[in-house]
């Protein structure tokens, strides 16, 4: 069934967040399309009257049930995927913060069915969405200067 997020009228913003305990980062695998079996961060979009941090710390419970403190914003993605016509099918820009995890364990939602705490250098033997492993390092950094 198509929602509104298909075939947009205009980008939808988005927020995630790079999770780190005890030196290890949070990676979520997807459970549907438009990132079907690909591991990233958890997140999501952000709803009319709330703000980016407020935002993330909803998603993350939401898709996680971990509590969180976001600390700064350490990159962006922006994703435009086309259909076979080259028609804008979905476009999303996803503003990703470093955050430390504060408290539970991982109970994913059901738009996810996998979740692991790696070492960062581990994502290249992984499946991820484009760009993971720059916005994790740029986190790792953002999280040693606070």
């Amino acid at each position: 069934m198509a929602d509104e997020r298909t075939y947009p009228q205009r980008p939808f913003l988005a927020v995630s967040a790079a999770i780190f305990r005890n030196g290890k980062v949070l990676v979520v695998r997807r459970a549907r399309e438009p990132a079907l079996n690909l591991y990233t961060l958890p997140g999501g979009v952000v709803e009319a009257g709330e703000t980016l941090i407020d935002a993330v710390i909803r998603e993350v419970r939401e898709e996680t049930s971990l509590l969180i403190e976001p600390l700064g914003l350490a990159g962006h993605r922006e994703v435009i995927a086309r259909d076979s016509q080259g028609k804008v099918e979905r476009h999303f820009v996803i503003l990703c913060f470093a955050a430390r995890w504060l408290g539970g364990e991982p109970v994913l939602s059901d738009e996810l069915d996998d979740s692991r705490w790696l070492d960062p250098p581990e994502l290249g033997s992984y499946r991820t969405t484009d760009g993971l492993a720059d916005i994790v390092t740029a986190a790792a950094t953002l999280l040693t200067t606070r």
